[in-house]
């Protein structure tokens, strides 16, 4: 069994590659979770290891990073296979690889799962890869027909192995683990460890190194645990009517995932006029110690941190934990909710999902054993009346407390002089003393919140499949000539899996893009050319260049308002219709070898929907 993991053990400490450093740093990760701190030593040491966790320990980190640290780039050949039993979890890993691997030249990654073309998944490889995940069965299909060749593996990764043997792979696992290189180094992760998993591993595994890690499976019990699924460019105005409207709020501690987002969020929060600070890893000890002093005192409300700049905090008067960024894993999720609650007292913890992240909230729920109630986001009468309801008791309270002869002489000399009743001043006074902080919300500055949750009634423009007629489409090329649109060069393409479905959900929605206002999509290997409004904002390419679609980093440029068609970029590059269907190749025979023909274009639509397959017309 593994030895206990020190305490302050930080991810430079692991021996790690600068890039991956350097990619863990822009994802916010500073210290590994106990089953990352326990396990990378020994993959790194090309030890063979079993390892004990729960979903959600962060365990993919914990075998990612060895391995990528593993692989040599300059050899497009498979040196590592990660198998999965399921197609969700084959493409969740695939993505982390993805996102880790950020600062590697020419590193790819290949998803195999059953459901998807076989035809597609023929092309990814033929194009050569360094890691393969897959779940059991299509990795058979393809080692059989020879279309994945596995001479070169180093490393081998059974992720979830008790649910493999639940859902009867574990003879497909073996028959994989048989046809794979006796000198490869082997991990296997369970939750459980069953005989048979045992034998799996006595069987394949060579003299390992066995860590087991208990998952945090309780929270604290007087925590209340509520959660809003919202989508990402609404989430500040959600926290904003949350910060407004809960009754029990004294004090709040915010997480977000990097330090860069708890200076951004405690501004605009300052903005709109919440005492708030920041509290991460690149503040001085003196400064870290002033905040939570702040905290303590009064004087600060509202603390946006990271997870480790919020360790080992403390305040009593902390009634909300609200998460803003879903944590990682459950570890972290743990951790976070306990700074409040503490002692017996009672807290709330607040998570923030975005369409997205559904799975993580049930593997949260599965972890900690509890369900996370839904929550609803108060409206704007329910803001006024609390707000009024404030008002009105300060104005008892000052009635209470305060010697108010001299305001009461000053009200009687404006009776006097002017003739004025006093419920007339009193009317002005109020108008006065609520000029900060309005009683009366316009709904102007208080926009919209849709459910995300929500099947049925009203929904964004870009959710509402319509047809585009001919017109429509030759207007939009006016736009691009007339300047009024303009491409974009975005760092996502076809070799990520990437639709242009979710290009456009992803800018609709991280940068608050109206769908009709979504030009032309161009998908190429490695990239992608988007024609977007010619005068999007910095705030607006600042929300973009940090938005991911597949894992990646769309990192948005402005490439110019040249018209898209006809586009002759390199080769490689795929064009897409008006239903997203990728157009300009034929087949030939069942040997796989395609014809090119006249490419077409994706038109984007005036929504983000997407119209189906014309039917038949009626005869």
């Amino acid at each position: 069994m593994s030895q206990a993991v020190p305490d302050g053990i930080r991810f430079a400490d692991l021996s790690l590659s600068a890039p991956l450093l350097k990619a863990l740093a822009d994802v916010g990760y500073e210290t590994p979770s106990p089953i990352q701190a326990a396990c990378i030593p020994h993959l790194l040491a090309g030890k063979d290891l079993l390892g004990e966790a729960q979903t959600g320990t962060g365990k993919t980190a914990a075998f990612a990073l060895p391995t990528l640290d593993l692989v040599d780039l300059k050899a497009r050949k498979p040196q590592a296979l990660v198998l999965a039993p399921t197609r969700e979890l084959a493409i969740q890993v695939a993505e982390a690889f993805q996102k880790y691997a950020h600062h590697m030249k020419d590193f790819h990654v290949v998803p195999l799962y059953g459901g998807q073309s076989m035809v597609v998944q023929l092309r990814q490889l033929s194009r050569g890869a360094q890691i393969i995940v897959g779940t059991p069965g299509r990795v058979m299909d393809h080692l059989k027909r020879g279309s994945l060749v596995l001479d070169d593996l180093r490393m081998l990764v059974l992720d979830e192995a008790d649910e493999m043997l639940r859902m009867g792979f574990i003879d497909d696992v073996e028959w994989i683990l048989e046809h794979t290189p006796a000198t490869r180094q082997t991990a296997l992760f369970s939750a459980t460890m069953p005989d048979v998993i045992r034998r799996v591993a006595h069987n394949h595994l060579r003299d390992p190194q066995e860590v087991k890690i208990k998952s945090a499976t309780t929270t604290v019990s007087a925590i209340d645990q509520r959660a809003l699924v919202v989508h990402g460019n609404q989430k500040l105005d959600a926290l904003t009517r949350i910060l407004e409207a809960e009754e029990s709020l004294d004090a709040a501690i915010v997480f977000a995932r990097t330090k860069i987002a708890t200076d951004e969020l405690a501004e605009k929060l300052e903005a709109r006029g919440f005492a708030a600070a920041a509290l991460n890893g690149d503040m001085t000890q003196g400064m870290r110690e002033r905040v939570i002093a702040q905290l303590k005192s009064g004087q600060l409300d509202i603390v946006v941190a990271t997870d480790v700049a919020a360790r080992g905090i403390d305040v009593p008067r902390v009634s909300h934990v609200i998460n803003y960024d879903i944590p990682y894993d459950t570890e972290a999720y743990v951790h976070r909710i306990g700074r409040t609650g503490r002692a017996g007292r009672q807290g709330s913890a607040i998570l923030f999902v975005t369409p997205r992240e559904r799975r993580m909230l049930s593997t949260i729920e599965r972890a900690t054993r509890q369900k996370i109630q839904p929550l609803t986001l108060p409206s704007l009468t329910d803001l006024t009346e609390r707000r009024v309801g404030q008002f009105k008791q300060q104005v008892m309270d000052v009635l209470e407390n305060e010697d108010l002869f001299f305001f009461n002489e000053l009200v009687g000399q404006i009776r006097d002089e002017h003739d004025i009743k006093p419920h007339l001043i009193a009317g002005a006074l109020a108008f006065i003393a609520q000029r900060e902080r309005p009683l009366q919300l316009d709904p102007a500055d208080w926009p919209e919140i849709l459910d995300a949750n929500r099947k049925d009634g009203p929904k964004r423009d870009h959710d509402k499949p319509r047809r585009e007629n001919r017109d429509e489409i030759l207007g939009r090329r006016r736009d691009v000539a007339d300047g009024k649109l303009a491409q974009y060069r975005i760092e996502v393409g076809y070799q990520h899996g990437v639709t242009p479905k979710e290009i456009v959900g992803a800018i609709a929605n991280e940068g608050g893009i109206p769908g009709k206002e979504i030009g032309q999509i161009h998908l190429f290997d490695d990239h992608s050319i988007v024609e977007l409004p010619s005068n999007l904002s910095e705030g607006v390419l600042g929300k973009l260049q940090r938005t991911r679609v597949c894992g990646q980093a769309i990192r948005i440029r402005h490439e110019g308002n040249a018209p898209a068609r006809p586009f002759k970029g390199k080769p490689g590059g795929k064009s897409f219709d008006k239903k997203g269907k990728r157009e300009g190749f034929g087949d030939k025979g069942k040997g796989g070898d395609f014809k090119p023909r006249k490419p077409r274009s994706f038109d984007g639509p005036k929504n983000s929907g997407f119209d189906g397959p014309k039917k038949p017309k009626k005869k």
